[in-house]
Formats: C-alpha cells, sequence, structure tokens
C-alpha cells in the first residue's frame, strides 16, 4: 500500500460470526449497555433513597396520623436515627407512635370537678376558666340541694346510752 492511496475496506475475518450481539461496541463509540446501565443504575439509587427516606419517616407518619401526644419527641427521635445512623432512636420513635400513655389527667380532672360541685358549686366555673372553648354555662347551672336536716336531740331519750362504746366498759 503506497501513501495517497484510498484504504480499502476490511473484510470480516472468516473466523468472526456473522452476527455481532447488540452489546458489542460500535465503530462510533455508542455504548448501548453502558448508557442502559448508567440510567437503571440512577433510577435504582434514587428508589433505594426514596424507599429509605420513606422507611425513617414512619413513626412521624403513624403519630400524625393517630394525632399523637407525643409527635414532636417522635419526629426528633426519627431525625435523630436519620442523622446518627443509629437505629435504636428508630425503634424507640416507632414504639413510641405506636403505643400511647395512659391519659391519666381526665379521671383525675373529672374528680377534681365533681369533689369542688360537692364542696361549694365551684367545679364547673373553675373547669370553664381552665377551659375557655368549654360550651358549660355556669350561669344555668342546677343548684346545689343542701340535705335535709333532721332536728338534733338536745338530751338522749330515758334508758339510752350516751355513747355506744362505753357500754363495753
Amino acid at each position: 500500500m503506497t501513501r495517497g492511496t484510498p484504504v480499502e475496506t476490511a473484510t470480516i475475518n472468516p473466523l468472526a460470526p456473522e452476527h455481532l450481539p447488540k452489546y458489542i461496541v460500535a465503530a462510533d463509540g455508542s455504548d448501548y449497555l453502558f448508557t442502559v446501565m448508567i440510567f437503571f443504575t440512577v433510577g435504582l439509587i434514587l428508589l433505594i433513597g426514596i424507599l429509605y427516606l420513606t422507611l425513617h419517616a414512619m413513626p412521624e407518619r403513624m403519630a400524625h396520623e393517630s394525632n399523637h401526644s407525643q409527635m414532636q419527641i417522635i419526629g426528633i427521635l426519627a431525625l435523630l436515627a436519620l442523622f446518627t445512623h443509629n437505629n435504636l432512636f428508630w425503634v424507640v420513635a416507632i414504639l413510641v407512635a405506636a403505643f400511647r400513655p395512659p391519659d391519666f389527667m381526665t379521671p383525675l380532672t373529672s374528680i377534681a370537678s365533681s369533689l369542688a360541685t360537692l364542696a361549694g358549686g365551684k367545679g364547673e366555673a373553675a373547669q370553664t376558666a381552665s377551659h375557655p372553648d368549654s360550651q358549660v354555662q355556669t350561669d344555668r347551672a342546677m343548684p346545689v340541694s343542701e340535705p335535709a336536716s333532721a332536728p338534733v336531740p338536745s338530751d338522749p331519750p330515758a334508758g339510752a346510752e350516751a355513747d355506744p362504746q362505753q357500754k363495753g366498759q
């Protein structure tokens, strides 16, 4: 071959197969398999990231759906688990979100209100003052009736002892 003469096209090697698979790089440098694998890898990384963040948000979602009283603590525990990679915080957040602490204040408030009502009728007024959104109207409250008092005898009847405990002495 001399300089200046056009290059002849190469003939296919007789040992090469007639049909080459698509994953073999073409002469122009485009690699279809590499392009597909890049898109697959980026998509898989995004999917795993979304799954990871959704899993870490699960305690907060549970607390929000049930209107949990400890929602801020659950959110803080979930964020600590996310940023420190300490799974114990996440487990504690799930447990706090799943189980409600017992409500001790409602029965105690009811008991206190009932005792105040028995003592002097101030229970509803105190309840209205502590809960301004309450529908209780104190001016229409039923008055507390005094129990009927029996006349107290000044002298014990004849033949009765003054104190029943002194009977055995």
